[in-house]
Protein backbone atom coordinates (compact mmCIF):
# COMPACT_ATOMS: atom_id res chain seq x y z
CA UNK A 1 0.00 0.00 0.00
CA UNK A 2 1.26 3.48 -1.41
CA UNK A 3 1.71 5.81 1.79
CA UNK A 4 0.76 9.49 0.38
CA UNK A 5 2.80 12.23 0.53
CA UNK A 6 1.04 14.17 3.31
CA UNK A 7 1.22 11.69 5.08
CA UNK A 8 4.70 10.93 5.61
CA UNK A 9 5.04 15.05 6.06
CA UNK A 10 3.16 14.77 9.14
CA UNK A 11 4.91 11.87 10.88
CA UNK A 12 7.96 13.61 10.49
CA UNK A 13 6.61 16.96 11.68
CA UNK A 14 5.19 14.81 14.31
CA UNK A 15 8.58 12.91 15.15
CA UNK A 16 10.88 15.76 15.33
CA UNK A 17 8.40 18.16 17.25
CA UNK A 18 8.31 15.57 19.81
CA UNK A 19 11.91 14.83 19.82
CA UNK A 20 11.97 19.40 20.04
CA UNK A 21 9.59 19.45 23.19
CA UNK A 22 11.40 16.66 24.77
CA UNK A 23 15.00 18.72 24.61
CA UNK A 24 12.93 22.16 25.75
CA UNK A 25 11.01 21.12 28.31
CA UNK A 26 13.23 18.41 29.67
CA UNK A 27 16.49 18.03 28.67
CA UNK A 28 18.17 21.46 28.55
CA UNK A 29 18.24 21.90 32.08
CA UNK A 30 20.52 19.39 33.35
CA UNK A 31 18.69 17.52 36.02
CA UNK A 32 18.55 13.69 37.09
CA UNK A 33 14.49 12.73 36.32
CA UNK A 34 12.72 11.37 39.14
CA UNK A 35 11.27 7.85 39.19
CA UNK A 36 7.91 9.35 38.80
CA UNK A 37 8.74 12.02 36.09
CA UNK A 38 10.60 8.58 33.95
CA UNK A 39 7.04 6.54 34.39
CA UNK A 40 4.69 9.30 33.41
CA UNK A 41 6.86 9.85 30.32
CA UNK A 42 7.64 6.69 29.54
CA UNK A 43 3.91 5.77 29.49
CA UNK A 44 2.95 8.93 27.50
CA UNK A 45 5.39 8.11 25.03
CA UNK A 46 4.28 4.10 24.63
CA UNK A 47 0.85 5.43 24.56
CA UNK A 48 1.66 7.57 21.30
CA UNK A 49 3.08 4.82 19.79
CA UNK A 50 0.49 2.52 20.46
CA UNK A 51 -2.20 5.09 19.02
CA UNK A 52 -0.50 5.75 16.50
CA UNK A 53 -0.50 1.90 15.43
CA UNK A 54 -4.45 1.58 15.89
CA UNK A 55 -4.52 5.05 13.46
CA UNK A 56 -2.18 2.30 11.14
CA UNK A 57 -4.40 -0.56 11.77
CA UNK A 58 -7.56 1.89 10.95
CA UNK A 59 -6.67 3.61 7.68
CA UNK A 60 -3.81 1.16 6.73
CA UNK A 61 -5.84 -2.04 7.34
CA UNK A 62 -4.75 -5.39 9.37
CA UNK A 63 -1.90 -6.32 7.93
CA UNK A 64 -0.07 -2.95 8.35
CA UNK A 65 -1.34 -2.71 11.75
CA UNK A 66 0.52 -5.90 12.47
CA UNK A 67 3.30 -5.49 11.00
CA UNK A 68 3.64 -2.30 12.46
CA UNK A 69 2.92 -3.75 15.89
CA UNK A 70 5.73 -6.92 15.25
CA UNK A 71 8.10 -4.22 14.61
CA UNK A 72 7.31 -1.99 17.24
CA UNK A 73 8.08 -4.51 20.01
CA UNK A 74 10.93 -6.31 17.73
CA UNK A 75 12.56 -2.55 18.07
CA UNK A 76 11.53 -1.96 21.51
CA UNK A 77 13.06 -4.99 22.58
CA UNK A 78 16.32 -4.40 20.75
CA UNK A 79 16.32 -0.54 22.10
CA UNK A 80 16.35 -2.07 25.75
CA UNK A 81 19.03 -4.19 25.16
CA UNK A 82 20.97 -1.08 23.94
CA UNK A 83 20.60 0.62 27.14
CA UNK A 84 22.82 -2.07 28.52
CA UNK A 85 25.47 -0.55 26.35
CA UNK A 86 24.86 2.88 26.71
CA UNK A 87 24.97 2.12 30.57
CA UNK A 88 28.47 1.08 30.12
CA UNK A 89 29.78 3.98 28.16
CA UNK A 90 28.50 6.78 30.43
CA UNK A 91 29.98 4.64 33.42
CA UNK A 92 33.16 4.45 31.26
CA UNK A 93 33.47 8.19 31.38
CA UNK A 94 31.37 9.11 34.32
CA UNK A 95 28.88 11.45 32.96
CA UNK A 96 27.62 13.20 35.73
CA UNK A 97 24.13 12.12 36.69
CA UNK A 98 22.51 15.73 35.57
CA UNK A 99 24.03 15.42 32.29
CA UNK A 100 23.30 11.88 30.84
CA UNK A 101 19.79 12.65 29.78
CA UNK A 102 21.54 14.76 27.14
CA UNK A 103 23.68 12.63 26.04
CA UNK A 104 20.70 10.21 25.78
CA UNK A 105 18.64 12.16 23.63
CA UNK A 106 21.81 13.23 21.44
CA UNK A 107 22.34 9.09 20.72
CA UNK A 108 18.48 9.15 20.17
CA UNK A 109 18.68 11.22 17.64
CA UNK A 110 21.74 10.38 15.60
CA UNK A 111 20.21 6.79 15.99
CA UNK A 112 16.69 8.10 14.06
CA UNK A 113 19.08 9.87 11.67
CA UNK A 114 21.25 7.08 10.95
CA UNK A 115 18.74 4.14 10.72
CA UNK A 116 16.67 7.00 8.57
CA UNK A 117 19.46 6.53 5.75
CA UNK A 118 19.94 2.76 6.53
CA UNK A 119 16.01 2.13 5.87
CA UNK A 120 16.30 4.17 2.89
CA UNK A 121 19.24 2.05 1.54
CA UNK A 122 17.92 -1.59 2.72
CA UNK A 123 14.62 -0.65 0.69
CA UNK A 124 16.20 0.54 -2.34
CA UNK A 125 18.22 -2.99 -2.06
CA UNK A 126 15.66 -4.67 -1.79
CA UNK A 127 13.59 -3.10 -4.61
CA UNK A 128 16.67 -3.92 -7.11
CA UNK A 129 18.01 -7.72 -5.64
CA UNK A 130 15.62 -10.01 -3.96
CA UNK A 131 18.67 -11.74 -2.80
CA UNK A 132 19.68 -9.16 -0.51
CA UNK A 133 16.80 -10.99 2.01
CA UNK A 134 20.09 -13.86 2.20
CA UNK A 135 22.17 -11.22 3.41
CA UNK A 136 20.20 -9.62 6.01
CA UNK A 137 18.91 -12.99 7.16
CA UNK A 138 22.27 -14.40 7.67
CA UNK A 139 23.21 -11.12 9.24
CA UNK A 140 20.47 -11.61 11.73
CA UNK A 141 21.10 -15.90 12.35
CA UNK A 142 25.65 -14.74 13.41
CA UNK A 143 24.08 -11.43 15.81
CA UNK A 144 21.83 -13.90 17.35
CA UNK A 145 24.89 -16.44 17.71
CA UNK A 146 27.04 -13.86 19.30
CA UNK A 147 24.08 -12.90 21.69
CA UNK A 148 24.17 -16.68 22.68
CA UNK A 149 27.63 -16.03 24.63
CA UNK A 150 28.18 -15.11 27.86
CA UNK A 151 29.11 -12.06 28.81
CA UNK A 152 27.25 -10.06 26.72
CA UNK A 153 26.67 -7.12 29.00
CA UNK A 154 29.85 -7.30 30.93
CA UNK A 155 31.54 -3.98 31.88
CA UNK A 156 35.15 -4.70 33.18
CA UNK A 157 36.75 -3.84 30.20
CA UNK A 158 36.34 -1.03 27.47
CA UNK A 159 34.54 -1.26 24.35
CA UNK A 160 36.58 -1.36 21.32
CA UNK A 161 34.76 1.94 20.47
CA UNK A 162 35.42 3.55 23.82
CA UNK A 163 39.20 3.16 23.84
CA UNK A 164 39.36 4.14 20.22
CA UNK A 165 37.96 7.85 21.16
CA UNK A 166 40.25 8.11 24.35
CA UNK A 167 43.23 7.07 22.20
CA UNK A 168 42.67 9.42 19.48
CA UNK A 169 40.55 12.44 21.36
CA UNK A 170 42.58 13.68 23.86
CA UNK A 171 40.08 15.57 25.95
CA UNK A 172 40.08 17.46 29.81
CA UNK A 173 39.84 15.05 32.75
CA UNK A 174 37.14 17.23 33.96
CA UNK A 175 33.52 17.87 32.73
CA UNK A 176 32.59 21.45 31.99
CA UNK A 177 28.81 21.40 32.65
CA UNK A 178 27.64 19.99 28.95
CA UNK A 179 30.36 22.28 26.81
CA UNK A 180 31.90 19.90 24.42
CA UNK A 181 34.71 21.96 24.32
CA UNK A 182 36.48 24.07 27.48
CA UNK A 183 39.34 26.29 28.31
CA UNK A 184 42.10 24.77 30.19
CA UNK A 185 45.85 26.78 30.40
CA UNK A 186 44.23 29.21 27.83
CA UNK A 187 43.78 26.30 25.53
CA UNK A 188 40.64 25.18 23.59
CA UNK A 189 40.48 21.36 24.42
CA UNK A 190 37.19 18.68 24.02
CA UNK A 191 35.50 17.96 27.24
CA UNK A 192 34.68 13.93 28.46
CA UNK A 193 31.20 14.83 27.04
CA UNK A 194 32.02 14.84 23.31
CA UNK A 195 33.90 11.83 23.62
CA UNK A 196 30.77 9.66 25.10
CA UNK A 197 28.81 12.06 22.18
CA UNK A 198 31.24 10.34 20.01
CA UNK A 199 31.15 6.88 21.82
CA UNK A 200 27.39 7.30 21.36
CA UNK A 201 26.92 7.63 18.10
CA UNK A 202 29.48 4.96 16.57
CA UNK A 203 27.71 2.49 18.49
CA UNK A 204 24.11 3.64 17.44
CA UNK A 205 25.74 3.03 14.09
CA UNK A 206 26.67 -0.73 15.03
CA UNK A 207 22.99 -1.10 16.09
CA UNK A 208 21.11 0.22 13.20
CA UNK A 209 23.31 -2.83 11.46
CA UNK A 210 21.22 -5.54 13.29
CA UNK A 211 17.74 -3.66 14.18
CA UNK A 212 17.52 -2.89 10.55
CA UNK A 213 17.38 -6.25 8.75
CA UNK A 214 15.36 -7.25 11.76
CA UNK A 215 12.11 -4.97 10.61
CA UNK A 216 12.50 -5.62 7.31
CA UNK A 217 12.42 -8.94 7.97
CA UNK A 218 8.69 -8.39 9.32
CA UNK A 219 7.69 -6.12 6.66
CA UNK A 220 9.09 -4.43 3.32
CA UNK A 221 6.51 -1.32 3.65
CA UNK A 222 8.91 1.98 4.17
CA UNK A 223 6.58 3.77 6.20
CA UNK A 224 5.77 1.20 8.85
CA UNK A 225 9.67 0.30 9.14
CA UNK A 226 10.47 4.21 9.82
CA UNK A 227 7.50 4.78 11.99
CA UNK A 228 8.01 1.33 13.65
CA UNK A 229 11.54 1.88 14.35
CA UNK A 230 11.34 5.55 15.33
CA UNK A 231 8.19 4.92 17.93
CA UNK A 232 10.98 2.61 19.67
CA UNK A 233 13.07 5.17 20.06
CA UNK A 234 11.01 8.08 21.77
CA UNK A 235 10.84 7.53 25.34
CA UNK A 236 14.17 5.50 25.26
CA UNK A 237 15.76 8.51 27.51
CA UNK A 238 12.34 8.15 30.11
CA UNK A 239 12.79 4.29 29.53
CA UNK A 240 16.55 4.28 31.12
CA UNK A 241 15.98 6.19 34.21
CA UNK A 242 12.95 3.87 35.05
CA UNK A 243 14.30 0.95 34.58
CA UNK A 244 18.32 1.69 35.70
CA UNK A 245 17.80 -0.21 38.62
CA UNK A 246 16.42 -3.28 36.52
CA UNK A 247 19.06 -3.72 34.02
CA UNK A 248 21.73 -6.09 35.30
CA UNK A 249 18.10 -8.08 36.51
CA UNK A 250 17.61 -8.89 32.71
CA UNK A 251 19.81 -11.30 32.87
CA UNK A 252 17.79 -13.66 30.27
CA UNK A 253 16.90 -10.86 27.95
CA UNK A 254 20.02 -11.60 25.22
CA UNK A 255 19.01 -14.93 24.84
CA UNK A 256 15.19 -13.92 24.44
CA UNK A 257 16.59 -11.46 21.75
CA UNK A 258 18.83 -13.92 20.11
CA UNK A 259 15.65 -16.39 19.61
CA UNK A 260 13.75 -13.55 18.06
CA UNK A 261 16.50 -12.68 15.83
CA UNK A 262 17.14 -16.10 14.59
CA UNK A 263 13.77 -16.47 13.91
CA UNK A 264 13.31 -13.41 12.05
CA UNK A 265 16.48 -14.68 10.54
CA UNK A 266 14.86 -18.40 9.45
CA UNK A 267 12.22 -16.29 8.18
CA UNK A 268 14.14 -14.01 6.41
CA UNK A 269 15.69 -16.76 4.55
CA UNK A 270 12.52 -18.22 3.62
CA UNK A 271 11.13 -15.59 1.91
CA UNK A 272 14.80 -15.57 -0.02
CA UNK A 273 14.09 -18.80 -1.28
CA UNK A 274 10.64 -18.20 -2.20
CA UNK A 275 11.56 -14.89 -4.04
CA UNK A 276 14.57 -16.71 -5.51
CA UNK A 277 16.50 -15.94 -8.79
CA UNK A 278 20.24 -16.86 -7.86
CA UNK A 279 21.32 -18.92 -10.76
CA UNK A 280 23.28 -21.46 -8.13
CA UNK A 281 19.95 -22.38 -6.04
CA UNK A 282 17.41 -24.07 -7.60
CA UNK A 283 18.72 -23.32 -11.24
CA UNK A 284 16.98 -19.62 -10.35
CA UNK A 285 13.65 -21.02 -9.71
CA UNK A 286 11.81 -19.70 -6.64
CA UNK A 287 11.58 -22.84 -4.36
CA UNK A 288 8.42 -23.66 -2.75
CA UNK A 289 8.57 -23.31 0.92
CA UNK A 290 6.38 -22.34 3.62
CA UNK A 291 6.79 -18.59 4.72
CA UNK A 292 5.77 -17.33 8.48
CA UNK A 293 3.17 -14.72 8.50
CA UNK A 294 3.54 -11.55 10.29
CA UNK A 295 0.74 -12.77 12.74
CA UNK A 296 2.44 -15.50 13.56
CA UNK A 297 6.00 -13.26 13.93
CA UNK A 298 4.17 -11.06 15.99
CA UNK A 299 3.12 -13.83 18.31
CA UNK A 300 6.55 -15.42 18.68
CA UNK A 301 7.94 -12.07 19.51
CA UNK A 302 5.46 -11.36 22.28
CA UNK A 303 5.55 -14.51 23.50
CA UNK A 304 9.46 -15.06 23.83
CA UNK A 305 9.89 -11.81 25.72
CA UNK A 306 6.86 -12.08 28.16
CA UNK A 307 8.76 -15.24 28.68
CA UNK A 308 12.02 -13.40 28.60
CA UNK A 309 11.61 -10.76 31.22
CA UNK A 310 9.02 -13.25 33.67
CA UNK A 311 12.43 -15.56 33.92
CA UNK A 312 14.64 -12.89 34.51
CA UNK A 313 12.98 -11.23 36.65
CA UNK A 314 12.04 -14.06 39.15
CA UNK A 315 15.07 -15.78 38.83
CA UNK A 316 17.21 -16.08 42.27
CA UNK A 317 20.34 -15.89 39.88
CA UNK A 318 18.35 -12.56 38.18
CA UNK A 319 18.18 -10.83 41.86
CA UNK A 320 21.73 -11.36 42.63
CA UNK A 321 23.51 -10.06 39.57
CA UNK A 322 21.26 -7.29 39.75
CA UNK A 323 22.26 -6.35 44.08
CA UNK A 324 25.79 -7.19 42.77
CA UNK A 325 26.18 -4.80 40.34
CA UNK A 326 24.23 -2.21 42.07
CA UNK A 327 25.96 -2.33 44.88
CA UNK A 328 29.08 -1.86 42.98
CA UNK A 329 27.58 0.57 40.63
CA UNK A 330 26.16 3.18 43.41
CA UNK A 331 29.21 2.32 45.33
CA UNK A 332 31.27 3.83 42.57
CA UNK A 333 28.71 6.77 41.91
CA UNK A 334 28.78 7.61 45.32
CA UNK A 335 32.89 8.00 45.74
CA UNK A 336 32.38 9.93 42.53
CA UNK A 337 32.12 13.57 43.27
CA UNK A 338 32.32 14.21 39.71
CA UNK A 339 29.44 11.88 39.16
CA UNK A 340 27.11 13.51 41.41
CA UNK A 341 27.49 16.17 43.37
CA UNK A 342 24.08 17.18 45.02
CA UNK A 343 24.13 15.91 48.24
CA UNK A 344 19.81 14.67 48.05
CA UNK A 345 20.89 12.57 45.35
CA UNK A 346 23.94 11.36 46.77
CA UNK A 347 21.63 10.08 50.06
CA UNK A 348 19.07 8.34 47.07
CA UNK A 349 22.64 6.75 45.69
CA UNK A 350 23.98 5.99 49.69
CA UNK A 351 20.16 4.42 50.46
CA UNK A 352 19.81 2.38 47.07
CA UNK A 353 23.56 1.02 48.53
CA UNK A 354 22.40 -0.22 51.72
CA UNK A 355 19.64 -1.69 50.36
CA UNK A 356 21.43 -3.78 47.83
CA UNK A 357 24.22 -4.79 50.91
CA UNK A 358 21.59 -6.31 52.51
CA UNK A 359 20.01 -8.06 49.90
CA UNK A 360 24.13 -9.76 49.71
CA UNK A 361 23.82 -10.83 52.77
CA UNK A 362 20.58 -12.46 52.40
CA UNK A 363 22.21 -14.58 49.67
CA UNK A 364 22.97 -17.92 49.58
CA UNK A 365 27.09 -18.38 49.41
CA UNK A 366 26.54 -20.20 46.15
CA UNK A 367 25.24 -16.75 44.58
CA UNK A 368 27.90 -15.05 46.47
CA UNK A 369 30.34 -16.66 44.44
CA UNK A 370 28.86 -14.79 41.38
CA UNK A 371 31.25 -11.67 43.12
CA UNK A 372 34.31 -10.90 40.33
CA UNK A 373 37.20 -10.03 42.63
CA UNK A 374 35.31 -10.16 45.82
CA UNK A 375 38.43 -8.20 47.92
CA UNK A 376 38.44 -5.06 45.24
CA UNK A 377 34.11 -5.36 45.63
CA UNK A 378 34.37 -5.02 49.74
CA UNK A 379 36.60 -2.35 49.35
CA UNK A 380 34.81 -0.42 47.38
CA UNK A 381 31.92 -0.41 49.66
CA UNK A 382 33.69 0.28 53.24
CA UNK A 383 35.24 3.30 50.87
CA UNK A 384 31.82 4.14 49.95
CA UNK A 385 30.78 3.80 54.11
CA UNK A 386 33.96 5.63 55.14
CA UNK A 387 32.92 8.98 52.57
CA UNK A 388 29.50 8.82 53.49
CA UNK A 389 30.65 8.97 57.76
CA UNK A 390 32.89 11.74 56.99
CA UNK A 391 30.17 13.82 55.13
CA UNK A 392 28.25 13.25 58.02
CA UNK A 393 30.51 13.97 60.71
CA UNK A 394 30.90 17.20 58.45
CA UNK A 395 27.05 18.12 58.49
CA UNK A 396 26.03 21.31 60.94
CA UNK A 397 25.09 20.45 64.29
CA UNK A 398 27.24 17.42 64.38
Amino acid sequence: MEVPFYVWTTTVIGIVGLLLFDFFFHVRKAHTPSLRESAIWSSIYVGIALLFGVGVLVFGGPTMGTEYFAGYVTEKALSVDNLFVFLIIMSSFRVPRADQQKVLLFGIVFSLIARTGFIFLGAALINSFAWVFYIFGLILLLTAGNLLKPGGHDDEGESVIIRLAKRFLPASEHYDGDKLFTMEDGKRVLTPMLLVMVAIGATDILFALDSIPAIFGLTQNTFIVFTATAFSLMGLRQLFFLIDGLLDRLIYLSYGLAVILGFIGVKLILHALHENTLPFINDGEHVNVVEISTGLSLSVILGVLVVTVLASVLSPKGKAKNAISGAKRHATEYLDLNYETDITEREKIFARLCAEEEDLRRLPEKYKRLIRNETAFMELLRKAHEQHDDALERQPGR
